[in-house]
């Protein structure tokens, strides 16, 4: 028997990988002799280059500037026979790697993406995936393309300081030493929202706040962001001008409108990691898929990873099975995402901090499970398998 395990990340707790090999393990011993084909996937956010770098890809480094300028190192993957990049704009511009933690919404930058999609190009890539997510910028994506080369500056000529508050004094953008070899590259924004830049569903209004924006940090970023797209738009032409009513403009804090402005394709994170995955083909003659993530909700069914594992799943007739650390769907919900059977860790330990402690034993538990009722009862025991069981009033995510 042929099972994928294709699951996203337990965020906080397990990464994708860790995730299929603690099923595996569990399945293994559950049913041995069953065929296992690991592919750890993501949904464009925060573990992206680590589904590449599972998929065959190189990992490669760069010294590059962090949100608020520190220095950091961080990792992109690269296949350099499709000349491929993926880059994880949360690696260089992520609230993750705020120092200290600490958020600063009105001057964080997007400077180190930029930075490291420079380095993609100089280890020759020239097909440039950017996942985005999990931001700790809102300027819109000045910062990446000042990485690239690009310069803004003030009504005195003075180069502006990093940080979207800036963009309230830009006067000019000037594009001329911005990399020439985006010319002939294809970049792919791998974007799951669709946030127009301004506005109330803007990149300031709708996410700057959970980057530590006040309501008056919001309206102050919202101006500057519109006064950037006006003197880019000017820079860029019409296709810069008409990115920031485009669906994706407002992902990362507008990074999403830089790199439409750039001429980005569009694509829902998991359906590019589909891709260089090579899901499809290893769903062929499958018997079984299995997938899931930290937290199965309402917001995985906006396109996460599980749900998109799932349509894939379907078109070729493999029935689907989710492990999460705990779900809150639904049995209609779950139906009509296409799984046969959810099971959350929280049906073997009801204590959630144990579940966040112990993710690992309790995934390969889940795992033995599943192998032993196919064991037992073959296919046909994917759709009486144990359902989640609701964590009422505990806000602990597995996510």
């Amino acid at each position: 028997m042929k099972i994928v395990l294709a699951p996203d990340k337990f965020k906080g707790t397990l990464a994708a990988p860790e995730v299929a090999e603690a099923l595996a393990e569990g399945l293994r011993a559950g049913l041995p002799g069953a065929e296992l084909v690991l592919v750890p996937v993501a949904d464009g956010g925060e573990g992206t280059v680590t589904a590449a770098l599972g998929a065959g890809f190189s990992p490669r480094r760069a010294r590059v500037s962090g949100p608020t300028g520190e220095p950091l190192t961080a990792e992109f993957a690269l296949d350099p026979a499709s000349g491929t990049a993926v880059v994880e704009m949360a690696a260089a511009s992520g609230l993750d790697v705020l120092p200290g933690g600490a958020k600063d919404a009105r001057n964080a930058t997007s400077l180190g993406t930029g930075q490291l999609l420079r380095a993609a190009l100089d280890a020759g890539a020239r097909r440039l995936i950017l996942g985005v997510g999990g931001s700790a910028c809102t300027d819109g994506g000045a910062g990446m393309l000042q990485g690239l080369g690009a310069r803004f500056t003030d009504d005195g000529g003075t180069e502006l300081p990093l940080g979207g508050a800036a963009l309230a004094r830009i006067a000019e953008a000037d594009l001329s030493g911005l990399d020439s070899r985006l010319d002939d590259a294809t970049l792919i924004l791998a974007a799951d929202v669709d946030n127009p830049l301004l506005g109330e569903r803007g990149a300031a209004a709708v996410f700057g706040p959970q980057k530590g924006a006040t309501p008056s940090d919001v309206a102050e970023l919202d101006a500057a962001l519109a006064r950037f797209a006006a003197v880019l738009g000017a820079a860029l032409g019409p296709r810069a001008a008409a990115a920031k009513d485009a669906p994706g403009a407002g992902a990362a804090g507008g990074v999403g409108y830089a790199a439409l402005a750039l001429g980005a394709q569009r694509r829902r994170g998991i359906d590019v990691v589909v891709d260089f995955t090579g899901l499809r083909e290893k769903l062929d003659g499958a018997a079984l898929a299995i997938t899931g993530e930290g937290s199965l909700d309402a917001q995985s069914l906006g396109g996460k990873a599980p749900i998109g594992v799932a349509a894939e799943a379907r078109a070729y007739g493999v029935p689907v099975v989710a492990v999460c650390g705990r779900s809150q769907l639904d049995g209609a919900a779950r139906a009509a995402a296409g799984f046969a059977a959810v099971h959350a860790l929280t049906d073997l330990e009801g204590d959630v901090e144990v579940c966040l402690r112990d993710a690992r034993r309790l995934v390969r538990e889940t795992g033995l499970l599943i192998g032993q009722k196919l064991a037992s009862h073959g296919l046909a025991g994917t759709s009486d398998a144990p359902t989640n069981v609701d964590t009422d009033s505990r806000k602990e995510s597995v996510r």
